[in-house]
């Protein structure tokens, strides 16, 4: 193989509203933060550990007005893009480094007012009984493994 590859797919939630910059040629710029996190068990204190990650999303154009008309804090969100590291020099003269996702395709998976309103209509889920029940213990295994 020739080429290389240079791609990044997220599933995540937004951890702050976009933040839309507009240019005189009529062309804009949204950006917001994506947090993906992982959950495992440690191995020597048997303790559940988690662990988020911060991902700058960077849209353009219509698909950043699309973003900022749909999603808000706290909704969850498939991004797929490219990274792209951007240098710079700050006020004091330091080289200073970010790294971000410039995002060309995403998928809404839910809004936050989805999850409220999925909560609020859901009767009171009946206690699992304890027992031998093979079924019942696959289940909440798989459960916990989930990351979000």
């Amino acid at each position: 193989m020739a080429g290389t590859l240079n791609k990044v797919m997220l599933i995540g939630h937004l951890g702050d509203e976009v933040k839309m910059h507009y240019f005189e040629g009529g062309g804009c710029v949204g950006r917001f933060p994506l947090a993906t996190n992982e959950t495992y068990t440690n191995k020597s204190t048997n303790e559940r550990v988690t662990t988020v990650e911060w991902h700058n999303i960077v849209l353009r154009n219509k698909a950043a007005e699309i973003c900022e008309k749909y999603l808000t804090k706290g909704d969850k969100v498939y991004i797929e893009g490219r990274i792209k590291t951007r240098k710079w020099k700050d006020d004091t003269g330091n080289e200073r480094y970010s790294t971000e996702i410039q995002a060309n395709d995403f998928t809404f998976l839910t809004t936050k007012k989805d999850s409220q309103a999925a909560n609020a209509t859901q009767p009171a889920q009946p206690k699992q009984q304890v027992g031998n029940n093979s079924e019942t213990a696959g289940k909440a295994a798989s459960d916990d493994d989930l990351p979000f």
